[in-house]
């Protein structure tokens, strides 16, 4: 029953697409290379080796891919594996298909049907609203390149002094790439338009809580000193409670953006850990994430709430520190979801248990360490590397769950039996009767 997979719940990572096809891999070293700076219209394709859909919409997008060859540009990306790319384009889900038009740094969703046929209608679609907006006037090459000619607009720019520095930027909860410029030099001119358009970007995609922000170092002279500027440009990366960092990426706007957008999950909050009060809640969390934790908590009677919120905050540090995977973290009380226990092998002791399913295979791991920090990072870690025993759901699908109601985070109460009056039994002559 029980046996080990070398790559048991997460697969190894690895493309779908290959240079024999007409799909172009796209990845953060080319991707401002190839899509924004080019004044094609590309379709990009951002999905996860794990992800069924993807795996469903391979030979379509690549037979669309042929069909388009020389008209318009098809393009993949493992977002599982660049997760910065994914999030900088706000990709929550996959396959998300988008279009790269006319504007690289807004990209329209592809809202069409997932056949090789719809693909292509799609994309035609938006080629002739290109070209129209071309011969309008409207819209003159690549968005690149005009900003390259005009300088991007410097609006999301945060422009720091010695006297606003330590209010905008010491004393804010929020992360800041600084860079430490000065108006001669001429590698500071090349980056402008970049960071610029960066700064747009990472202010949409983290709603407002990364910065970009520059420093003339020739006038505010005090900044340049204490934190050692010695070249330029200088970026410095500012957390709160830490020290300073330099910035040792790359110096397009994706490559910016990328780190943007990493420093922007590392501070992100963890995923909800929810409670499995109905089969919806089970579904949606286990088919879209690649897996789902899942603990079985002891009766309340056993554990009062303390006990419980106990364990509850083991698995809200666990996901916190696992926050990067893309994982969903589930509970249930004991006996509420027997089903489920069943379905996992874990039913009736052992309590508390904990299981992580791949709904995809079907295949769950159980926990077999303490359900401590400890022992529930060492499974997790296993998990992550591909070690570990699996076996396969009971009966080979998600079980059917029982809708309960939410707990209501109190101790629990005894419940109250009836009363019997016993005063007409007449208990002497059924044991008179029993006797040998």
């Amino acid at each position: 029953y029980w046996r080990v997979l070398g790559c048991s719940l997460v697969l190894a990572v690895q493309g779908f697409y290959s240079a024999s096809d007409d799909v172009v891999e796209l990845n953060p070293s080319n991707f401002n290379r190839e899509v924004i700076q080019s004044d094609s219209l590309w379709l990009i394709e951002f999905y996860a080796p794990w992800c069924g859909h993807c795996q469903n919409l391979t030979p379509d997008w690549k037979k669309a891919a042929t069909a388009l060859k020389g008209i318009v540009k098809v393009g993949a990306i493992d977002a599982d594996q660049h997760k910065s790319l994914g999030g900088q384009y706000g990709v929550r889900g996959f396959p998300t298909i988008k279009i790269f038009g006319a504007n690289k740094n807004k990209p329209e969703d592809y809202q069409g049907g997932r056949s090789s046929q719809a693909i292509v209608e799609g994309a035609m679609n938006a080629l002739r609203s290109l070209v129209k907006e071309r011969l309008s006037g409207k819209s003159g090459g690549s968005d690149y390149s005009r900003q390259q000619s005009g300088g991007g607009s410097k609006k999301d720019v945060v422009e720091l002094t010695d006297d606003n520095f330590d209010k905008m930027v010491l004393d804010s909860g929020d992360v800041w790439l600084v860079e430490f410029f000065a108006p001669w030099c001429g590698h500071c001119k090349n980056l402008e338009p970049e960071w610029a358009a960066a700064a747009s970007a990472v202010k949409e995609q983290t709603k407002g809580k990364v910065h970009l922000g520059a420093v003339d170092a020739t006038v505010h002279q005090g900044l340049a000193s204490r934190y050692g500027i010695r070249g330029f440009p200088t970026i410095k990366i500012f957390r709160k409670g830490e020290e300073p960092e330099d910035y040792q990426g790359g110096r397009s706007r994706s490559d910016i953006i990328a780190r943007a957008m990493d420093l922007f999950s590392d501070n992100a909050p963890p995923p909800e850990l929810l409670e499995i009060l109905s089969e919806d809640i089970l579904k949606k969390t286990c088919e879209d994430y690649q897996l789902c934790v899942i603990a079985v908590l002891p009766h309340i009677l056993d554990t009062g709430a303390a006990g419980r919120n106990g364990y509850l905050e083991v698995m809200m540090k666990m996901a916190e520190k696992y926050k990067k995977k893309m994982w969903g973290w589930l509970w249930t009380e004991a006996g509420a979801q027997m089903d489920l226990e069943a379905s996992l092998g874990i039913g009736g002791f052992g309590y508390p248990a904990m299981a992580a399913i791949n709904a995809r295979k079907m295949k769950f791991a159980l926990l077999r360490g303490s359900f401590s920090e400890t022992g529930i990072h060492e499974f997790l870690r296993d998990l992550s590397v591909g070690r570990g025993s699996t076996a396969t759901v009971g009966g080979g699908a998600l079980p059917k769950i029982n809708t309960v109601e939410p707990w209501d985070g109190k101790d629990g109460e005894l419940p109250v039996e009836d009363e019997y009056d016993l005063s007409d039994v007449d208990l002497d002559d059924d044991f008179e009767r029993d006797e040998l």
